[in-house]
């Protein structure tokens, strides 16, 4: 008995659609100065550092941390403010490690970090070592790890200096970037 032979009816990737879609990117809002200083920078800081929207809170621990900043280097002629924008510079990272697999094994790929990121990081990793500092207040503790943070020392500093260098260790996957 011989059997018809069927087309080959496989779904043709249309023209039009034949790069996957994606869904819309939400647009980025936009960030409002905080009162005090007028910086949009600030107010960043001060959301990352919120807890359960308490908003006013963050902000007196925020400017409770820069008067402490102040009274203990006075001999810096720089503001408490520009003291701080230096310690964040300074424990900002420039490159990331991102795991990647490849045939079965992983592999940590050292990336650029984009600078919104950059900034996210960096706030983020102050924050982070701030909390885990002992001392009676969190303005305390934000305060000493902004300190240590422009002297280039403390946990924050600490943890971009372990960035750059698993990024350095793994440089040779570099080419596998995506």
């Amino acid at each position: 008995m011989r059997r018809k032979r069927v087309e080959d009816k496989r779904i043709q990737p249309n023209k039009q659609n034949h790069k996957t879609m994606r869904k819309a990117k939400p647009k980025k809002r936009q960030v409002l100065p905080d009162p005090v200083y007028g910086d949009v920078k600030v107010s960043k800081f001060v959301n990352h550092l919120m807890y359960d929207g308490k908003k006013s809170i963050s902000y007196r621990i925020f400017y409770d941390a820069l008067e402490i900043v102040k009274n203990k280097m006075q001999n810096e002629e720089k503001s408490s403010l520009e003291i701080w924008k230096e310690a964040l510079q300074k424990v900002t990272p420039q490159v990331e490690v991102k795991s990647r697999r490849i045939g079965g094994a992983t592999f940590q790929v050292p990336t650029e970090i984009r600078p919104s990121r950059k900034e996210s990081v960096s706030m983020k990793n102050l924050i982070q070592y701030a909390r885990k500092r002992g001392g009676k207040t969190m303005a305390d503790k934000l305060a000493a790890e902004i300190m240590d943070a422009y002297n280039e020392q403390g946990g924050a500093f600490k943890r971009k200096e372990d960035m750059h260098r698993m990024a350095e260790a793994n440089r040779a996957f570099a080419h596998f970037r995506f």
